[in-house]
Formats: structure tokens, sequence, C-alpha cells
């Protein structure tokens, strides 16, 4: 077993096993998910449906585990990864080097502080929702232009009509 001389590389060590341990056991959850189902298959009476739901929703959990560690890698290595194309650039970057996104102040977290475990690691669509045109607010003085040019363009075209 190497000697670690420093800090980083103790911390760096120790969120790789991690890892690697998340990982056997999504191995393990696949293995008893396909016993499950192949149960299921024999004998037909035999609801299985709760059993596989609940290991596939602790793989999914554990996937957002591994990427949490994976970003504490980053951190104690003195990087971040841009989000919109994944490159690693330094913690002090506002910029990615690579596309020019920009970082916003969520990636100023420190590595200590990481969203819990059942947080999503993506936002869903769901979430990302856009209001049409008539929901969307509008102020006071704007809207009141905005209905007085309607109320002018449905002037014009009565005049046009006669």
């Amino acid at each position: 077993m190497p000697i670690f001389q420093d800090q980083k590389g103790k911390n760096i060590s120790n969120f790789q096993k991690m890892i690697d341990e998340k990982k056997n056991t999504i191995r393990k959850y696949y293995d008893e998910i396909g016993h499950l189902y192949y149960g299921q298959y024999k004998d037909v009476n035999v609801d299985m449906t709760k059993d596989i739901n609940a290991r596939c929703e602790s793989i999914s959990n554990l996937y957002i585990e591994i990427e949490d560690l994976n970003v504490k890698i980053l951190r104690e290595r003195g990087l971040k990864k841009c989000a919109v194309c994944g490159t690693e650039n330094n913690l002090s970057n506002a910029f990615c080097f690579k596309c020019g996104a920009r970082f916003d102040d969520a990636d100023a977290i420190p590595a200590d502080v990481i969203a819990p475990p059942n947080a999503s690691a993506t936002p869903s669509r769901k979430d990302n929702k856009v209001l049409p045109a008539e929901a969307a607010p509008v102020p006071a003085e704007t809207g009141d232009i905005i209905e007085a040019a309607k109320a002018e363009d449905t002037t014009a075209e009565d005049n046009k009509e006669e």
C-alpha cells in the first residue's frame, strides 16, 4: 500500500475506495434484480416488482453518490468540471477554457458541502417549464400599453371592414 505524504492524496484515495465499494454494490444489485426477475418469470403468480423497484432506486442513489465523490476528487485536485462540455478547469476559472461557458456560484461551493444523496444529479425536465406568453408576468405599465395597442388594432380593423 502506498504511503501518501499529503492529506489530499489520502482524501482522493479514500474517495476512490468509496467509489469502488459503491460500484461493487451496484453490481450486486444488478445480479439480485436478474434473479428476482427470473423468479417472477418462472412463477407468474409471484410479484417481485416492489423488490426490483427498490433495488433500482438504490442503484440510482448510488450513481448520484458516485458522481458526488467524483466532484470531491476533482475539488481535491483543484479542478471543476464544465457542465456544458465536461472539460476539467481550474477552480479559479470563471469561464470554461474550452467552450467559454460561465461557471455559476454553485461551483464555488467547497468539496465538503455537496448536495444530499437523494438529490438529483441533473435537474429534471419538468423543473424547466416554460410559461406560455399569456401566463408570463407583465409589469403594470407594459400591460396597459399592450392593452391600448390591442384596442387600437381592433378599432383599425373595424374601420377597414366598414
